[in-house]
């Protein structure tokens, strides 16, 4: 294999994104590799953000699936015998339409976690696709199109892991 520069074949393109290729056995050719830092940096960052925005996304998700059950359940008591004896101060403070008013304002959720997600994802997988891209760059290693994944889902774990509240034993 002719090369130049730092070890980068001369045929040499940019894979395609993902260009993820089944790593066991793979066939000669069929891996992809990334040589540059700007290809490193920027499949880094498409896969910190696919990862960190999917996991915000399926939170909100949830977010808003525990809002309607509260709202389903304020409906299900304002319709039963004790809630219809309730007096029209203490109705008025459950709402008279639990579903619609949380319709009003439940759209919002799902907004502030994918951008809160988007802004942390790019911080975080700007970092970690220069460092990467230097540490590579710098000895001259090409890497594999599955490495940003990895690091993309790390990210995504750092950062679930940095969400919980931890208590040391001592």
């Amino acid at each position: 294999m002719t090369t130049y520069g730092a070890g980068v074949p001369i045929s040499y393109e940019t894979p395609d994104f993902p260009a993820l290729y089944w790593p066991v056995h793979a066939s000669p050719g069929d891996p992809k590799y990334l040589y540059f830092l700007s290809d490193i940096y920027r499949y880094t960052l498409y896969w910190t953000l696919i990862t960190i925005v999917a996991a915000h996304a399926v939170v909100a998700t949830w977010a808003v699936l525990m809002q309607f059950a509260s709202a389903t359940q304020r409906r299900r008591y304002l319709n039963s015998p004790q809630g219809k004896a309730l007096s029209a101060k203490n109705r008025n403070l459950l709402g008279e339409n639990p579903i619609g008013e949380t319709l009003s304002w439940v759209w919002v959720i799902p907004i502030v976690y994918l951008v809160i997600g988007a802004s942390e994802a790019l911080l975080a997988g700007s970092l970690v696709g220069l460092v990467l891209g230097a540490v590579y760059n710098a000895g001259y290693f090409r890497m594999s199109t599955w490495t940003p994944l990895l690091w993309g889902v790390i990210n995504m774990l750092v950062l679930v892991v940095s969400s919980f509240r931890i208590q040391g034993g001592l």
